[in-house]
């Protein structure tokens, strides 16, 4: 059985990674340097890309229906 591609490309699926590590390890650090709420945006970010490589997973892990229909 066949995998669908996802709507991600390999490179943009690392891109994707590297965004979401960065973003995720930043919100704590600046949580802990800066006073005000700045470092909810980073979370919100994380967050955003999180739910990115998540529907990419999603629509990788469904089977791809090949051949005639029934």
């Amino acid at each position: 059985m066949h995998q669908a591609p996802g709507f991600l490309s390999a490179r943009h699926r690392r891109l994707a990674w590297l965004g979401f590590v960065l973003s995720a390890l930043q919100a704590p650090v600046s949580a802990r340097l800066v006073d005000d709420g700045s470092w909810l945006f980073s979370l919100c970010v994380s967050l955003m890309v999180a739910t990115v490589i998540l529907a990419d997973d999603a629509l990788r892990r469904r089977p791809v229906k090949t051949g005639a229909t029934e």
